[in-house]
């Protein structure tokens, strides 16, 4: 497969994928756990069928010491045993706040809610800012159909 488009070959796409890169890696900086961050951009890039970011944010999650019972299971998170109360919280979010077509109002307040529970004002703001961020990179890659299977660990940095 090759992909329609290099994002990264003209001068206005490059620049901003540059920015929304570097947005990705100012959240390295936060409190958010590793693994909940992965497991975010994970279950948001299965929902929008983003084989890229799926290849991706595996293999970056099992580098970082995730068990592959736990990626296996993310698709179905809500029925697996292998998640804590505050990823599944995260998880809940990433889906309303992917499938905002979905839901007529957008992420509920309920969901909202649980997630304040498990999470600080500081680590909600990354949670936002990594659901919308792997959503954009979702997007992107499945209008230009970005292959995948290649992606080495660290390899964006």
């Amino acid at each position: 497969m090759t992909a329609r488009l290099n994002l990264m070959a003209g001068p206005v796409a490059a620049k901003a994928m540059k920015h929304i890169i570097a947005a990705g890696r100012a959240l390295a900086d936060s409190t958010l756990p590793f693994a909940t961050q992965e497991l975010v951009k994970l279950r948001a890039s299965q929902i929008n069928g983003c084989a890229g970011c799926i290849d991706m944010h595996t293999k970056e999650a099992a580098a970082g010491g995730e068990t592959s019972v736990r990626l296996n299971l993310v698709a179905a998170w809500r029925e697996a045993t292998v998640f804590t109360e505050a990823e599944r919280a995260a998880l809940e979010l990433t889906e309303q706040g992917t499938r905002i077509a979905d839901a007529a109002g957008g992420v509920t307040d309920e969901a909202w809610a649980n997630a304040a529970k498990h999470y600080d004002e500081e680590q909600l703001a990354a949670l936002v800012c990594a659901i919308a961020l792997i959503n954009a990179f979702n997007r992107g890659n499945v209008i230009t159909q970005q292959p995948a299977g290649d992606y080495q660990v660290g390899q964006f940095g």
